[in-house]
């Protein structure tokens, strides 16, 4: 197992451990699961999450690579996936947030998370913003 995927994997643990809570920085935690795009497998992934009017939102920053996550990959082509967030665990489908209801959005997150602010200067790729709407 990789650094990354171990590091990972605590967070996972620790998330669970505390009834599906788990601050990370500014930021509360989700899983997501998503079906693989190319092999169908299910994937677990923790993620920063954003809240905002009972809406949650995950970022497919990927640290500010000029590459979108795998996880992005895949719920672009399965939409339908497994969210854990806020000690629930429910169906949602994902809808990337487009064009200016993205940059609105965007500026909100960085306001609180400046770190994705940060990211978006290191790629020139426009980082999407992902909704996690219940199904």
């Amino acid at each position: 197992m990789s650094d990354f995927e171990n590091f990972n994997q605590q967070m996972i643990e620790q998330f669970r451990a505390n009834g599906g809570r788990l601050e990370f920085g500014p930021a509360s935690l989700a899983l997501l699961t998503t079906t693989g795009a190319k092999t169908g497998r299910r994937h677990l992934t923790p993620l920063a999450a954003y809240e905002e009017d009972g809406h949650v939102y995950v970022i497919a920053s990927m640290g500010g690579s000029p590459r979108h996550p795998a996880w992005y990959h895949n719920l672009v082509a399965h939409p339908s996936v497994t969210v854990e967030h806020a000690g629930e665990r429910y169906e949602a489908t994902a809808k990337v947030v487009p064009g200016t209801e993205r940059e609105a959005l965007f500026e909100r997150i960085v306001e609180r998370m400046p770190q994705f602010g940060e990211y978006q200067q290191k790629t020139s790729r426009i980082i999407p913003v992902i909704e996690l709407a219940r199904a």
